[in-house]
């Protein structure tokens, strides 16, 4: 049995605050002030702004009712979740969408490639809440999670000491940080393996 509608809006909700926590990046820039004081706030805002994003992009009601032949508006209640239509944004626009946020939100610009993996999984999850397929969006979920506190650790790390010597600091924090990516959803295109966590704020 199809889980309804709410369940599954709300399953994607917590799947995008996963994808979000366990990005090292933002957790980066969140931990580095980036953000400015109210960082934290940003971030919890930018779940809530990514969810209007995409279900702002499904196609209409009316559009979908052609689509599944299911006649008037009253009937939409018996339209299977398969039979729901995924977001209409491609991946690069999601990209976008999230580059523009953290430029302007946190005055950042992230150069790992986090971006389109990012974006990947939030399209990933969105296409299998839409089509009802709560448990390998579950189990998706549950992986990213396991993946956060690393990416805190990460974030932690990136902060510089300011009772360090420079000698320290150039041993502590390299222009470039290795980060252990999360594990992908599994039916996402493979992404690249482990690599670089380039943050860096931007030049007034």
């Amino acid at each position: 049995m199809a889980a309804p509608r709410e369940e599954t809006r709300g399953l994607f909700g917590q799947g995008v605050r996963a994808v979000l926590g366990s990005w090292a990046a933002l957790q980066i820039a969140v931990e580095n002030g980036f953000g400015g004081t109210h960082g934290p706030e940003k971030a919890a805002w930018l779940g809530g702004a990514v969810e209007e994003y995409f279900h702002n992009n499904v196609p209409s009601t009316s559009l979908i009712l052609v689509l599944t032949g299911s006649g008037l508006p009253g009937h939409l209640g018996s339209i299977p979740h398969s039979a729901l239509p995924p977001a209409d944004l491609e991946q690069d626009e999601i990209e976008d969408f999230l580059a523009k946020v953290l430029d302007r939100e946190f005055d950042t610009v992230v150069e790992d490639g986090s971006l389109a993996q990012v974006s990947q999984q939030l399209q990933w999850l969105f296409g299998q809440c839409q089509s009802g397929e709560t448990g390998s969006a579950h189990n998706a979920i549950a992986r990213l999670a396991q993946a956060a506190p690393q990416a805190c650790v990460l974030a932690a790390q990136a902060q510089p000491e300011s009772q360090s010597s420079e000698e320290e600091e150039e041993e502590e924090m390299p222009e470039a940080m290795e980060c252990s990516r999360a594990e992908p959803p599994p039916s996402p295109p493979p992404t690249p393996e482990d690599g670089w966590t380039l943050v860096q704020k931007k030049k007034k």
